[in-house]
């Protein structure tokens, strides 16, 4: 894990030092299925708070009353349209956490993308964003902050096109959360739109090997999140 690399201003490495623990506990070839759902789940509810805590304003609410019968003013958040974009498959591993650090119930919107094997550009194969509707109508269906998840930034390919996905979609803005990423990936996803995006990672690696896996990394997390190693 490197501490020291320079990043854009949008991106946001965490420091916090349970999360750093569970990164390396994360690493290891050892730690099984159940276990990597389980670190992947708590890193990830880390990395959502210290994102959510900058990204998201606390708005008044209706009135309503305790159980003792004071009446009291709620408290909601804005921006009031918001959906999570998890990227096929690994991005699963990350959806809850993110659900339970948010107010509220929030759509999932799922896009699924895979690296050409020789190439390592990326391919979509399926988007359930809802219809598009053109910014110049006041009916357009894109959330205001769309927050994109996905365990594993490498080449930054495939990152880069959600972001552009999400961007022509409509979203004003777009939040990445991730694990774990290749400094030189994290470059490139960061410069795709960086005026409408903010990136924030649990730990960042300085090199890729050369199959495009980050090293030294977390293997396969899809793979090791729904035992289909060596499919």
């Amino acid at each position: 894990m490197v501490s020291d690399i320079a990043l854009p201003p949008n991106v946001h490495v965490s420091q916090h030092p349970s999360l750093r623990a569970k990164i390396s506990q994360l690493r290891s070839k050892s730690t099984n299925s159940r276990e990597t759902n389980a670190l992947v789940h708590e890193i990830s509810l880390i990395v959502a708070c210290e994102a959510l805590a900058k990204s998201l304003t606390a708005v008044p609410g209706p009135k309503d009353q305790s159980p003792i019968g004071a009446e009291y003013e709620t408290t909601d958040v804005s921006p009031g349209t918001m959906c999570i974009v998890p990227i096929l498959r690994s991005g699963l591993g990350m959806v809850d956490a993110v659900q339970t650090m948010l107010p509220r119930l929030v759509p999932v919107h799922h896009l699924g993308m895979y690296r050409e094997p020789s190439t390592l550009d990326p391919v979509e194969y399926y988007n359930n964003l809802p219809h598009h509707v053109p910014s110049n109508s006041n009916s357009s269906s894109a959330s205001s902050l769309a927050i994109l998840v996905d365990p594993i930034i490498a080449t930054g390919g495939t990152c880069a096109a959600a972001i552009q996905t999400l961007r022509e979609w409509g979203a004003r803005r777009v939040l990445v959360l991730s694990v774990l990423g290749a400094a030189d990936g994290v470059r490139k996803a960061a410069a795709e739109w960086p005026e409408g995006t903010e990136l924030w990672i649990a730990a960042v690696d300085g090199e890729l090997t050369k199959e495009g896996m980050v090293k030294p990394g977390l293997g396969d997390v899809g793979d090791r999140l729904f035992l289909t190693i060596g499919k």
